[in-house]
C-alpha cells in the first residue's frame, strides 16, 4: 500500500508565491533578500498553522540560493532547526552557540530556526543575548512562537519582529478549492467554506479537517458529508428556526430545538450560533455591509432573502435576547429551559396580538388553541357570586345585555359575561322560556332580576374579573387618596449651622444603623444652605446615584427636624474634587515631602533610593 502523506505537509509551500494570506510579510521578506537588508536576527509571532515555519524554510532556503544553484536544492547542511520545547535548557543553548562558530561549507548563511522559543528558560535566555546580538556574519537566526508576551523583552528589542495574522475565510476556501482540484475531488462551495471556518484562521487547521472529512466522503465533498463529520450546525438549520420565529410558532420551534439537542448538539452552540445568523442576516440588510458576510453566492442570496422577511427592530432584539442568553448559559442550573424561554420571546417579538404591557412577553398559550376550554360549574358560581358583589344596582339592564365594550379581552383569562345568569346551571329550554324576547320585555324583566346587594359588602369585597370591577377598585382608590391628610405646611426659618447639625445627627443615625456607605457619602461634603435650597458636591456620579435614592428620608428627617417643609437637595458632580490616592513608591514620597521637607535633605545626605 502506497504511504499517504497528509496535505499539510504534502501541499506545504515551496516559496514565498505559494504562501497563503500573508502577501505583506513574505513581500517584505522577498525585498529584503533582493536589496541586501536581512536582519541576522528574525523573531516570527501568530497563531499555529499560518506559516511562520513554512517562511522560515522559506527564507533560508532563497537567501542561500544564487545562478550556480539548483531551484530545488535544499541546503539541508545549512538549515539548523531546534525545538526550544524540548531543547530549552543553558546546556542547549551552548552547545548552539559553539556551532553558530563554524562556518558554512556550501552557500553564504548557516540558518538557525528555533521553534516555540518561548518555551526557553530564562536562564537560557539570558545565555543567549550576546550571540543574538552580534551573531556571526555568516549567522542568521529565525525565531518561531505562539506566545510573543512570554518572551523577555531583552530578546525582543534584539529581533526583527514580523507578525504573522490569521488566515481569512475566502483565502482558506481558496487554497482548499486549489488542493481539491489537484486531488481529483469535486468538492461543493458550500463545504469548503464550512471547512474554513471551522480551521478559525489556520491553514494547517483546515488541511487537516479536509483530509478527514475527504477520508469521510470520498471524491464528492458535499455540505450534508461535512455537517455529518464535523457534527456543525449549518446555515440551514439556523434559516428553519428564523422562519419559525417570524411565523411566532413557538410549539413547532420547541419541537425543533428539542431535535437539535437529540442530535447531540450543545445548546451553549446554538444559542451563540443563532446569534451569529442574526448578525448575518442584519449585515445583509445593506448593499455596504453585504461584504462582511463570509459565505458563497448561492449562501448569500439565500441570506439576502430571508433578511427582507425580518425587520431592523426584531434583528437588533433577536441579537440583544440570543446574547444575553449566551452570557447567562454557563451559570444557568437549567440550561435547557433557558434556552426554550429564549426561543419563545424572539417568538414573540413581532406578535401582533393584543398585549396588557409594552414589556417584552411571551405568545399566550390561548393563541395555539382551536377554542377556549368550558369553565366548570364550580368557576361558574365562583365568577357568579364576584359579580352579584360588584354589579352597580343602577344598571340591571346593561348586566343582562352585555355589549362588546364589557368583553374581557382575549390576553386575558376566559370571557366572562355581566350577566351572573349567564353561568347558571338551568337548562336551555328553560332559559328559552325565562328569555324575554322583545326590548320592553327585557326592561319589564330588569327589576324583578335585580340582585339585592348590601353595601357594606360592595365596599369590602370588589371582584378583579369584570371591566366595571377594575373601574369600581380605581374610584375606591381615588377616594382614599382624598380622605389622606396633607402634610402640615411648615415655614420656619433655620441657619446653616442648624442645618450642619441636623445633618451631622442623620449621619450618626445612619450609622447605628450600619448603613456606613450612605452614612460616608453624606459627610463627602458639607452641605451649603441658599434660601430654602440645600447644595450638595459630590465627586462621582455613582455617589449621586445613590444619595438620590435615599434622598426621600432624609429630606423627611430634615423638614421635620428644621421645621421647614419647603427646602430642596440639589446634588452637583464635580470630579476634580475627587481624592487623588497615592499608588506607586514615588508619588507616596512626594507626598510625604509635602508634609515634611525635610525628608528630602535625609535622603540626600544618605544617598538613599526612592
Amino acid at each position: 500500500m502506497e504511504h499517504f502523506v497528509v496535505s499539510a505537509r504534502k501541499y506545504r509551500p515551496q516559496t514565498f508565491k505559494d504562501v497563503v494570506g500573508q502577501q505583506a510579510i513574505t513581500n517584505t521578506l522577498a525585498n529584503a533578500i533582493k536589496h541586501n537588508h536581512l536582519a541576522q536576527a528574525l523573531l516570527f509571532t501568530g497563531p499555529r498553522g499560518v506559516g511562520k515555519t513554512t517562511c522560515a524554510r522559506i527564507l533560508a532556503k532563497m537567501i542561500n540560493q544564487d545562478e550556480h544553484h539548483s531551484p530545488d536544492e535544499d541546503f539541508a547542511f545549512n538549515i539548523f532547526e531546534l525545538d526550544a520545547a524540548s531543547n530549552n535548557s543553558v546546556d542547549d543553548i551552548r552547545n548552539l552557540i559553539d556551532q553558530v562558530r563554524i562556518p558554512p561549507q556550501v552557500g553564504h548563511y548557516k540558518v538557525y530556526i528555533i521553534d516555540e522559543v518561548h518555551m526557553l528558560s530564562a536562564s537560557a535566555f539570558n545565555a543567549f543575548l550576546k550571540t543574538l546580538e552580534e551573531p556571526p556574519k555568516h549567522a542568521i537566526f529565525i525565531l518561531a512562537t505562539t506566545e510573543k508576551h512570554k518572551i523577555i523583552p531583552t530578546i525582543l528589542s534584539r529581533c526583527q519582529i514580523f507578525d504573522f495574522k490569521r488566515i481569512t475565510v475566502t483565502d482558506a476556501k481558496n487554497y482548499l478549492a486549489y488542493i481539491a482540484e489537484q486531488e481529483g475531488v469535486n468538492a461543493d462551495e458550500d463545504a469548503l467554506q464550512i471547512i474554513a471556518q471551522k480551521a478559525d484562521g489556520a491553514m494547517r487547521d483546515a488541511l487537516s479537517i479536509y483530509d478527514r472529512v475527504v477520508s469521510f466522503s470520498g471524491n464528492e465533498l458535499t455540505r450534508q458529508a461535512v455537517t455529518e463529520n464535523l457534527n456543525v450546525l449549518d446555515y440551514d438549520t439556523y434559516m428553519k428556526v428564523t422562519d419559525l420565529i417570524l411565523e411566532n410558532n413557538i410549539p413547532e420551534l420547541l419541537v425543533t430545538y428539542n431535535d437539535i439537542l437529540s442530535s447531540g448538539f450543545d445548546g451553549h452552540h446554538f444559542i451563540a450560533g443563532l446569534a451569529s445568523h442574526f448578525r448575518d442576516l442584519l449585515v445583509c440588510k445593506d448593499q455596504k455591509t453585504i461584504s462582511l458576510l463570509e459565505v458563497g453566492e448561492q449562501t448569500k442570496t439565500k441570506y439576502f432573502e430571508q433578511s427582507q422577511k425580518a425587520s431592523h427592530r426584531f434583528l437588533l432584539e433577536g441579537i440583544e435576547l440570543t446574547n444575553d442568553c449566551d452570557l447567562k448559559y454557563k451559570t444557568s442550573r437549567n440550561q435547557r429551559l433557558l434556552v426554550e424561554l429564549c426561543l419563545m420571546q424572539l417568538a414573540s417579538i413581532t406578535f401582533d396580538g393584543e398585549k396588557k404591557k409594552p414589556e417584552r412577553g411571551i405568545i399566550p398559550p390561548k393563541h395555539f388553541e382551536n377554542a377556549p376550554s368550558p369553565l366548570s360549574s364550580e368557576e361558574k358560581k365562583l365568577i357568579q357570586n364576584n359579580e352579584y358583589a360588584s354589579n352597580d344596582a343602577v344598571a340591571p339592564k346593561e348586566a343582562q345585555l352585555p355589549s362588546e365594550k364589557n368583553k374581557t379581552p382575549d390576553s386575558e383569562c376566559a370571557p366572562v359575561k355581566e350577566n351572573p345568569e349567564y353561568y347558571s346551571e338551568k337548562s336551555p329550554a328553560e332559559e328559552n322560556k325565562q328569555t324575554p324576547s322583545t326590548p320592553a320585555a327585557v326592561a319589564a324583566e330588569a327589576p324583578a332580576k335585580e340582585p339585592v346587594i348590601d353595601t357594606s359588602v360592595k365596599k369590602e369585597r370588589v371582584s378583579g374579573l369584570s371591566l366595571k370591577s377594575i373601574r369600581k377598585k380605581k374610584e375606591i382608590q381615588a377616594k382614599q387618596q382624598e380622605n389622606v391628610p396633607k402634610e402640615k405646611e411648615m415655614t420656619s426659618d433655620f441657619t446653616e449651622n442648624q442645618l450642619h447639625l441636623a445633618w451631622n445627627e442623620y449621619v450618626q443615625r445612619l450609622k447605628k444603623n450600619g448603613e456606613k456607605i450612605l452614612a460616608s457619602i453624606l459627610e463627602t461634603d458639607l452641605p451649603r444652605l441658599k434660601e430654602k435650597e440645600i447644595t450638595m458636591e459630590l465627586p462621582n456620579e455613582t455617589m449621586k446615584l445613590d444619595l438620590e435614592r435615599a434622598q426621600n428620608k432624609l429630606m423627611g428627617f430634615l423638614k421635620h427636624k428644621l421645621h421647614n417643609s419647603q427646602i430642596s437637595l440639589n446634588i452637583h458632580v464635580n470630579e476634580s474634587s475627587a481624592k487623588k490616592f497615592a499608588f506607586t513608591p514615588m508619588e507616596k514620597y512626594n507626598k510625604l515631602k509635602e508634609k515634611n521637607p525635610l525628608i528630602e535633605k535625609l535622603r540626600t545626605t544618605f544617598d538613599l533610593d526612592v
